[in-house]
């Protein structure tokens, strides 16, 4: 079993607000940090909330607007002040890599670590691990915009010790082989390794909206959700406003959720209109009841189905 937990580093639309950051947040995932967009100033919150600065560490940035990647060249250069040693891996549309060679060599600030840029080309796979991937889709922004998915592969099942005890088959590599779904010879007898292992057990997935209108297409990328982090630029009077500057209501976020069946819905990318987002999370809920407005260093553990 793996821990997993979302840090909100910034929860505001546009422009920072007394209370809330530029859009940022940190998926941890054991001892692995995966950072999803980097807003300007985000690096204080990711210093405040001691995500660490030398773990393994992956970046992906959802489109090329300031309030979601201007944070990105303090952050890697603040980390490499504090003896970041480990590389980190960037991931994002073309332009990201453009947009980060060139401002390193206008500024001419040297790293501490490598850092390996990945353009993304088209949807699909962004990254896959031993044990979750990372997917992106094309969201529908007033630019080329990416929204994100870590799914996790699934868990064996659970090993039954006690009738593993009741056979004699000895603790050691027989073990590991039933539990890995091989069926062993002990003793001239077959066991099968559905007599010790139940179902596997689903992995959980995490989505990532960025900046974005709903969409079929979306709705189908983050079906059976966990965890769904959708924007909520504005409440459901500003419909109008949301799609001429293609964002999301807080409605809209609910609707779509609700329709891919997601577990929890987390509301963040507010408007710096809105003092609270009682309203939101109220228009939300109407639609969708397992529904949270995050805030800057909110911590949302994603634990496992069962």
């Amino acid at each position: 079993m793996v821990d997993m937990q979302i840090t909100f580093l910034g929860t505001s639309a546009a422009t920072p607000t007394s209370c809330r950051g530029l859009s940022s947040l940190a998926i941890v995932r054991g001892s692995e940090v995966l950072l999803f967009d980097a807003g300007e100033g985000m690096q204080l919150n990711f210093i405040r909330s001691k995500l660490g600065v030398n773990k393994k560490m992956k970046i992906f940035i959802t489109h090329m607007h300031a309030d979601h990647c201007l944070g990105l060249l303090g952050l890697l250069q603040t980390m490499s002040l504090q003896g970041r040693e480990n590389k980190i891996d960037i991931y994002g549309e073309p332009k990201l890599v453009e947009f980060i060679n060139e401002n390193t060599r206008i500024i001419n600030f040297g790293l501490s670590y490598d850092v390996n840029l990945h353009a993304i080309e088209s949807e699909g796979l962004v990254v896959r691990e031993k044990d979750y991937e990372v997917t992106c889709c094309s969201a529908t922004h007033s630019t080329s915009a990416f929204s994100y998915c870590l799914t996790e592969g699934d868990r064996p099942g659970i090993f039954n010790i006690l009738e593993a005890k009741r056979l004699g088959i000895p603790e050691g590599e027989l073990y590991g082989r039933l539990q890995n779904g091989e069926d062993i010879i002990y003793k001239g007898k077959t066991i099968l390794s559905s007599q010790i292992v139940g179902s596997r057990r689903l992995g959980r997935k995490v989505g990532i909206s960025g900046d974005t209108r709903p969409s079929e297409k979306l709705r189908r990328f983050f079906m059976d959700c966990d965890v769904l982090v959708f924007e909520s630029t504005y409440s459901h009077k500003l419909k109008r406003k949301a799609a001429l500057n293609f964002h999301s209501t807080a409605k809209e976020a609910a609707r779509l959720a609700a329709r891919s069946r997601v577990r929890k819905l987390l509301l963040t990318h507010f408007s710096a209109r809105y003092n609270n987002t009682f309203e939101l999370v109220s228009e939300a809920k109407s639609i969708h009841k397992n529904v949270n407005a995050a805030e800057d260093l909110m911590v949302v553990p994603i634990p496992y189905r069962d």
